[in-house]
C-alpha cells in the first residue's frame, strides 16, 4: 500500500509553515516542504525539518505518571485523572475555587485554549488562568487595542511586506527566530524598497538591513519619540490623515516634541545623523510599515514602546492604508489564538472582555451556565505563579514550562514546588513536569487535528497524520475525563471539529469572530482570516471595512471573487476603511520616556538582554531533545563585547558568571564586535547553572501585566577553570 502524505502545518512558531507529513514503511515518519502554503513556499527551517523526531516514543512521554516516595512512578490513566479530580476538589472545597489555578500555553490550538478556559471558569469555578503567551506579546496587543480597537498581530498579510517602500523592524531577529520569513525582507530589498532594523546587537537579521540603529536595551521607547519629533520638526506629517483618521494629536505631539535628537542621542546612543536618516528612508516613499516583536515588547513599559511606534505610524498616515500599518511579529505557533478564545486572565472567547456584562451573557449562553456564575479576570501569568504556594495551592498546567521560561526562574520554580499538588499535561517531562504530582502524555501537532492562528490572523488547520502511541491521549480527552470527575458530565467533548464549532458560537459578534470559519473552508482554502462572521458579505463591520476591500491592486483576485454571496471571505486587511473604535478612528497615546525598571550601578554596572537562537526554541523543552539541534546549539552563551572581555580579562569560551539581583547564570564566553560594550546576551532556551531567567527582573508593565525580559542590570565575573 502506498503511503499517503498528510498536509499540515509546523509546530513551532508563529509563521504556521505549511509542511507535509508522510509515514515511512520501516516505520517513522518523514517531513517534507509543502510549496502551496504562501507564508513558506516551501522553504523550512531546521526545527521544521526535524520536528518528527520529537514524536518518536524514545523522547516523549507515553505514559501517566505519578508521585510516590518523592519519586515519579508509571500509573494507569484512571489512576492519574482520579488522582487530579480528587486533589483539585478536595482543594477548591477546603480553600475555596481561587485556590486552584490553571496555566496554559501559546502552543496549544484554539480547540485545547478555548476548552482550558471553559474548564476553568465552568468546571472549576476560578478566575485563576492565565498562560505563556502573556510573556509574548502582550503589550503589543494591549497597544494595538489602545490605538486601533483591535489586535490582530499583523493587520495584512505577509505577503504585503515585498510591496512596500520602507520596513522598521524593531527588536527581532526574524533571520533565526522563524528564517523563512526573512525571503520578504530580501524581496523587499530587491524592489526597491529598504529595511532598518533596531537591536542593540549586530544581529543576522540587522546584517541585511539597510540601516542599523543599535540603542541601548531598554531605551526604544525614547528611540520612536525621537524619530517622531524629527517627523514634526521636518515638516513630514501627513496633517489631511491626521485630522479625518485619528484623535489625540496635539497631546502625542505636545509629548514627542520633549524627546529632541540630542536629548534622545544621549539617551540611546544612537546618533542624531542615524536618526534623521531613519526619518528620511521612512517618510520618503508612498507606502511603509513599522514590525515589532519581543525586543521593545518585554518591557516594564512595553505597552507605552509600542504605542510610540504606533504614533509614528499614525503621524506619517502609514496606517489603515494599503502596503503600509503597525505590525508585531507573534512568536508562539498558536499566541494569536491562543489568547483570543479565553485562557488569558481577562477574557472570554472571540477576543471578548470578561468583564463586559454582554459578553459574559453571550458566552453564558453558549455555555449553558448563569453569567453570574463566571468568575472575574484573575491574576496575570507572572502573577499567577508568584501566587503558588499561597492563596493557589493547586495548579493543573497544560503545554508550558515555567522553570525555564518564567522571569525569575529560581523564585518561579521554588514556587511551584510549594504547591499542595501540581498536575503537568505535555509531550515530554519538561523541567517543570519532573517537579509535577501527576504528568499527563498528552498528544502533539501530528498526531491530532486542530486550528491555529498564525501572526497574520490566519485560521489555519492542522490535521492529524499518524497515531499517537498507546497510552497517549489528547488534551480534550484530559478536560473531558477531569470535567465528569468533578461533576460536569456535558460540555466537554473530545471531537476537535466539535469543539470548533461551539468556539464559533461564542466567538460570534466579538472582535475575533470566527463564526464564518470551517474545517471545510480551512482544508480548501489555506486558511481564513479573521474576522470572519457568519452572516452573508458586506453586512459586517467588524473590521470597519466592506470584505471585497482585503484585496490591493494587483492581487490575483478580489478577496470575495471566489466565493458565493452569502460566504464571507475573510478580512487579510484591516481598517482600510475605519478602524475598529466606536467612531472608526485611531487613537494617539501621549507617552514620554522613562527608565527600565532597573539601570546599571555601581554594583551592577552592564545590562543583559535575552532571546534565542536558530537552533532552539523557546525553552527548549522539544528542541533540546533533537540531536540535529542540540549539535547545532548544544548549550548556553555570554556574549559580550571585545572591550568588555579585556576589561575583564575573559578568553573566549571561559565560563563567566553573570549575576543580577535574583541570581547567578554559569556559562561560556562568546566575544564578538556584533553587541554593544555595555550590553550582554544570554539566549535562554536552557535550565541549570545555565538559564538566563534566573536573571531577569519580573517587574512588570502596568497595563499588559508583561515582565522586563529585555533588559536588567548585572555584573560578570570570570569563573576560575577547576
Amino acid at each position: 500500500m502506498e503511503n499517503t502524505s498528510t498536509p499540515t502545518h509546523c509546530p513551532y512558531c508563529a509563521l504556521q509553515c505549511g509542511m507535509n507529513i508522510t509515514p515511512l514503511p520501516q516505520g517513522g515518519v518523514e517531513v517534507t516542504e509543502r510549496a502551496d502554503f504562501p507564508v513558506n513556499r516551501g522553504a523550512l527551517c531546521g526545527k521544521g525539518r526535524t520536528a518528527a523526531e520529537v514524536l518518536s516514543p524514545a523522547v516523549r512521554l507515553t505514559t501517566p505518571l505519578v508521585r510516590e516516595g518523592g519519586r515519579l512512578v508509571e500509573a494507569s490513566w484512571p489512576e492519574a485523572l482520579d488522582r487530579i479530580a480528587g486533589r483539585l476538589a478536595a482543594t477548591r472545597e477546603r480553600y475555596g475555587p481561587d485556590a486552584v489555578g490553571v496555566f496554559g500555553g501559546g502552543g496549544l490550538t484554539n480547540e485545547k485554549a478555548y476548552a482550558l478556559g471553559k474548564f476553568a471558569r465552568v468546571v472549576l469555578g476560578t478566575s485563576q488562568i492565565d498562560y505563556n503567551g502573556r510573556f509574548c506579546m502582550s503589550s503589543a496587543a494591549a497597544a494595538g487595542t489602545k490605538a486601533f480597537g483591535l489586535d490582530r498581530g499583523l493587520p495584512f498579510p505577509l505577503e504585503d511586506i515585498p510591496r512596500t517602500g520602507c520596513v522598521i523592524l524593531v527588536g527581532s531577529n526574524l533571520a533565526e527566530t522563524m528564517p523563512p520569513s526573512l525571503r520578504f525582507f530580501t524581496e523587499l530589498r530587491e524592489n526597491g524598497g529598504t529595511l532598518i532594523v533596531v537591536d542593540p546587537r549586530r544581529t543576522r537579521t540587522a546584517e541585511q538591513a539597510d540601516l542599523h540603529l543599535s540603542p541601548r536595551p531598554g531605551t526604544d521607547l525614547a528611540l520612536a519619540l525621537g524619530l517622531l519629533h524629527l517627523v514634526v520638526a521636518e515638516g513630514r506629517t501627513d496633517e489631511e490623515y491626521i485630522r479625518e483618521r485619528t484623535t489625540g494629536w496635539e497631546e502625542a505631539r505636545a509629548a514627542a516634541m520633549a524627546h529632541w535628537p540630542e536629548y534622545v542621542e544621549r539617551i540611546t546612543g544612537v546618533p542624531v545623523p542615524l536618526l534623521r536618516e531613519a526619518v528620511r528612508m521612512f517618510c520618503e516613499p508612498e507606502a511603509a510599515m513599522v514590525l515589532t516583536a519581543r525586543g521593545p515588547e518585554q518591557q516594564s513599559k512595553g505597552t507605552d514602546t509600542v504605542g510610540a511606534w504606533i504614533n509614528l505610524c499614525l503621524a506619517t498616515g502609514r496606517a489603515g492604508r494599503p502596503l503600509s500599518g503597525y505590525g508585531c511579529l507573534t512568536g508562539q505557533g498558536n499566541g494569536q489564538g491562543g489568547r483570543e478564545h479565553g485562557q488569558k486572565a481577562d477574557q472570554l472567547p472571540g477576543y471578548r472582555k470578561l468583564d463586559d456584562p454582554a459578553a459574559r451573557r453571550h458566552v453564558a449562553g453558549v455555555w449553558g451556565v448563569d453569567p453570574d456564575s463566571l468568575p472575574g479576570p484573575g491574576r496575570s501569568a507572572y502573577e499567577l505563579l508568584d501566587a503558588l504556594g499561597g492563596d493557589v495551592r493547586a495548579l493543573l498546567l497544560m503545554g508550558s514550562n515555567p522553570v525555564v521560561s518564567a522571569p525569575r526562574a529560581a523564585h518561579i520554580e521554588g514556587r511551584l514546588r510549594s504547591l499542595d499538588f501540581l498536575a503537568v499535561a505535555d509531550v515530554v517531562l519538561s523541567e517543570t513536569a519532573e517537579l509535577a504530582d501527576v504528568v499527563l502524555p498528552v498528544t502533539q501537532w501530528a498526531e491530532e487535528t486542530g486550528t491555529t492562528t498564525s501572526l497574520e490572523g490566519r485560521v489555519l488547520l492542522r490535521r492529524r497524520a499518524v497515531a499517537p502511541p498507546p497510552g497517549v491521549h489528547s488534551d480534550l480527552y484530559v478536560l473531558h475525563e477531569l470535567a465528569g470527575r468533578l461533576g460536569v458530565e456535558k460540555g466537554f467533548p473530545t471531537d476537535p471539529e466539535e469543539v470548533f464549532g461551539e468556539l464559533r458560537r461564542a466567538s460570534a459578534g466579538g472582535p475575533a469572530d470566527y463564526s464564518g470559519i470551517t474545517y471545510r473552508r480551512l482544508a480548501e482554502e489555506n486558511g481564513v482570516f479573521w474576522p470572519c462572521p457568519e452572516e452573508p458579505a458586506g453586512t459586517t463591520q467588524a473590521d470597519g471595512g466592506e470584505p471585497d476591500r482585503g484585496a490591493l491592486p494587483g492581487d490575483a483576485a478580489g478577496a470575495g471573487a471566489a466565493f458565493p454571496a452569502v460566504v464571507h471571505p475573510g478580512t487579510p486587511r484591516l481598517f482600510l476603511d475605519r478602524f475598529a473604535t466606536p467612531d472608526g478612528r485611531a487613537r494617539f497615546v501621549a507617552v514620554a520616556h522613562r527608565a527600565t525598571a532597573e539601570e546599571p550601578d555601581a554594583e551592577y554596572p552592564l545590562l543583559l538582554t535575552t532571546g534565542r537562537v536558530v537552533a532552539q526554541y523557546q525553552s527548549g523543552a522539544q528542541t533540546r531533545r533533537v540531536a540535529e539541534l542540540n549539535a547545532a546549539a548544544p548549550g548556553p552563551f555570554v556574549e559580550l563585547h571585545p572591550r568588555l572581555a579585556a576589561r575583564l580579562g575573559a578568553a573566549d569560551g571561559d565560563p563567566l558568571a553573570v549575576v543580577s539581583r535574583r541570581g547567578r547564570a554559569v556559562a561560556p564566553a562568546r566575544i564578538t564586535d556584533t553587541i554593544r560594550p555595555d550590553t550582554v546576551f544570554m539566549p535562554f532556551h536552557w535550565p541549570g547553572e545555565g538559564r538566563a531567567n534566573t536573571l531577569t527582573n519580573p517587574a512588570l508593565d502596568p497595563t499588559s501585566r508583561m515582565p522586563e525580559f529585555k533588559s536588567c542590570a548585572v555584573r560578570v565575573e570570570v569563573v576560575p577553570r577547576s
